[in-house]
């Protein structure tokens, strides 16, 4: 299968190297490598004339074209007629030397699938659980042999019985399903949800829609919304052999504050991609938690070494939650 990477970058010239520097020791390489990049400066522009890579095409973008969802868009636009697949990296990340040799292998041996994502091992945090061992269902997810230890978040909506209802990667009818991910145990799991970090989708599926305007800026949650509206063309997988490290690198990031508002609206709004009509006991179940996770990050500010961006998010929280009062985020049909 021919497939495409598309790599969106943002002035992070050296995070950008050592991903492509794990590219070059793939066992299967690219046939297209597209860099977007939204950068205001020259400098990624001249590390790339410094270091050749195979395959790859360089596109910087004028300022309307800059953003997550923008430039995704943009690169779809550039992708060769003879790709069969699209893939999709954070420019933080960096790649096991299998990682596009399963990826494909995945497409290959299920003609359903349609959207498929990795898992990053240095946030791994799943444990086999220890058969002389109680674990408290509260405190702790158990999942085919493997253990992961609940956060704060999850678990006081364990105690208050606002927990998700159904498996790693699925979205209950509330939407704020369980963020633990997989183990890494070499299987292949079905999904609602894939992550921007990693994720790749058969080109049929570009052809029929693309990256929602919405997101457009910093993008919280682009990639969820993507990935149920692609639920139509078929499944979507995570393979927990397709492995990377992921980064997280500090740059090109939004405030705090609005960091805290995306959360609520663009939540909201994925939600109701999901769930457009949902019934009143479900409405109060998304609302409490959403209250829930406010009330804790203000608690944050009091427990965390980082009590100003803690509480700086929570008042975003705040704001957004009751910004949806007044006027709530538009559908695109």
């Amino acid at each position: 299968m021919n497939f495409t990477l598309i790599i969106c970058t943002y002035m992070r010239s050296e995070a950008l190297l050592r991903l492509l520097q794990s590219v070059q020791k793939q066992t299967v390489y690219p046939d297209e490598i597209l860099i977007i990049d939204g950068s205001i400066n020259q400098k990624t522009k001249q590390v790339l004339k410094v270091n050749i890579f195979s395959n790859l095409k360089y596109f910087s973008v004028p300022e309307n074209f800059r953003g997550l969802t923008k430039q995704r868009n943009f690169g779809i636009g550039k992708v060769a007629p003879t790709s069969d697949v699209i893939a999709f990296l954070d420019d933080d990340t960096e790649l096991s030397s299998t990682y596009f040799e399963e990826l494909i292998k995945t497409f290959a041996d299920d003609q359903a699938i349609s959207g498929v994502g990795g898992v990053a091992i240095n946030e791994n945090c799943w444990n086999l659980i220890a058969p002389e061992k109680k674990y408290d269902p509260n405190r702790y997810f158990l999942f085919e042999g493997f253990v992961y230890k609940e956060g704060q978040r999850n678990l006081v909506r364990n105690y208050l019985g606002l927990h998700s209802n159904v498996g790693p990667g699925k979205m209950p009818d509330y939407s704020h399903g369980k963020t633990c991910g997989f183990p890494l145990n070499d299987k292949v799991y079905e999904v609602d949800l894939l992550i921007g970090m990693s994720f790749a989708f058969r080109k049929k599926v570009f052809e029929a829609i693309r990256f929602s305007t919405y997101f457009e800026g910093y993008g919280l949650y682009e990639d969820a919304d993507f990935s149920i509206r692609a639920l139509q063309f078929g499944k979507n997988v995570i393979n927990t052999k397709v492995q990377l490290n992921h980064y997280h690198h500090p740059s090109g990031r939004p405030n705090r504050y609005q960091y805290g508002k995306m959360v609520v609206r663009n939540g909201w709004y994925v939600w109701r991609v999901k769930n457009p009509k949902p019934d009143i006991n479900t409405q109060f179940k998304w609302h409490s938690i959403t209250i829930l996770l406010t009330i804790i990050r203000f608690t944050n500010a009091l427990t965390t070494k980082n009590k100003k961006e803690a509480f700086t998010e929570a008042l975003g929280r705040t704001v957004g939650w009751w910004s949806l009062l007044i006027h709530k985020p538009k559908l695109e049909n």
